[in-house]
């Protein structure tokens, strides 16, 4: 019985030295694989299609300045019209009264004007005589002023006259550029005013095709000034259009900023107002980190990429920026060499540990 307990003990003490041993051999057989990548910047690049619209390089709404009766029309809905090129007369006999009334009236003041300059000059002239008393102090300087008023009077009534000659100017509307009429709306004896255009001119040599690009986009540089677009019209056939100018500013109620382009539309192809669909070719400038959409995390409070630091997981936050074939751009405290996780999620918890394997 000695011997026999003796075994036992050396039997137990022998199983006691082995289960650490066997404990740490399964703990490091429970650890997960986990894919990861290694980061690296590289230049970011997309083409995307936008939706614009093609407008005419200028067009003038013409109105009648002063109220009147159409009295001779001499142009039609798609005519082709010159700089200068009167368009449409009207007849205002109430304004032809009062600029004969202003005249007849700058005739008047023309005369009195001369009459008192005259005496004036006579009464001057004499006063200048050496025979002195010819003429008394008083009466020069009553003369004098007699003569600047009707100065004063003469000029008054010749710019009263002036500005109803240029109203009456208006009575003749005349194209403020070349292009082609593409609405009339009134008739021989209409009566018109300012409260609706009788002719509108457009200009449709030149197109500007309007774009409205995202606010996402607006940092970014255009990988050619040239786009093409297209036109329902035409389906299966682009045009090219040239970048010219943005308006510098985010419309907030869109949230977009405006790029023009300028179209040459000299053989009148297009029309103003069409629909268009363009092709834009867009790089950041500068270097970015693209990650595979796998690799991001949103939940309800942030949007982050986990990356392995010291063996250990750890969220990092992110913005996200364009979306390209590659995956999608993000911004953050991210560094070139940076392991990240291909498939992240948020039940990895920071500080976790796992087997981390670069995947191929």
């Amino acid at each position: 019985m000695r011997y026999v307990v003796a075994s036992m003990i050396i039997l137990l003490a022998g199983c006691t030295n082995d289960a650490p041993k066997q404990t740490a051999t399964t703990a490091d057989n429970a650890l997960d694989t986990i894919p990861v990548f290694l980061l690296h910047d590289t230049s970011v690049t997309r083409n995307i299609e936008l939706t614009a619209e093609l407008l005419p390089y200028e067009k003038a709404e013409l109105f009648a300045r002063v109220q009147g009766y159409v009295r001779e029309m001499k142009v039609d809905m798609g005519d082709k019209v010159h700089r200068g090129q009167t368009l449409a007369i009207i007849e205002a006999p109430e304004l032809q009264t009062k600029q004969a009334e202003f005249q007849a009236s700058l005739q008047a003041a023309k005369a009195k004007y001369m009459s008192s300059a005259d005496v004036f000059q006579r009464l001057y002239k004499a006063s200048q005589a050496k025979t002195p008393g010819i003429v008394a102090p008083v009466d020069l300087e009553r003369s004098r002023n007699q003569y600047l008023a009707d100065s004063a009077s003469y000029e008054a009534s010749r710019q009263l006259a002036r500005s109803y000659q240029e109203v009456a100017g208006y009575l003749v509307l005349q194209a403020p550029f070349d292009g082609v009429i593409t609405a009339r709306n009134a008739d021989r004896g209409t009566l018109v005013g300012n409260n609706q255009a009788i002719l509108t001119v457009q200009h449709n040599n030149r197109l500007r095709l309007r774009i409205a690009v995202p606010e996402l986009y607006v940092a970014t540089g255009t990988v050619n000034k040239v786009a093409s677009f297209r036109v329902d019209a035409f389906p299966e056939k682009l045009f090219q259009a040239t970048l010219t100018r943005k308006s510098e500013s985010i419309d907030p109620q869109t949230r977009t900023e405006l790029w023009e382009y300028l179209y040459d539309n000299k053989n009148n192809e297009l029309k103003a107002g069409s629909f268009a669909y363009v092709k834009l070719g867009l790089q950041r400038t500068g270097n970015s980190f693209v990650v595979p959409p796998t690799a991001i995390v949103t939940n309800q409070e942030r949007r982050f990429v986990i990356r392995v630091k010291d063996n250990k997981a750890e969220w990092v936050d992110v913005r996200q920026g364009m979306s390209t074939d590659k995956g999608i751009e993000v911004f953050g405290n991210l560094a070139n060499s940076d392991t990240l996780l291909v498939r992240a999620t948020d039940e990895r918890k920071p500080g976790s540990v796992a087997w981390w394997k670069i995947a191929r």
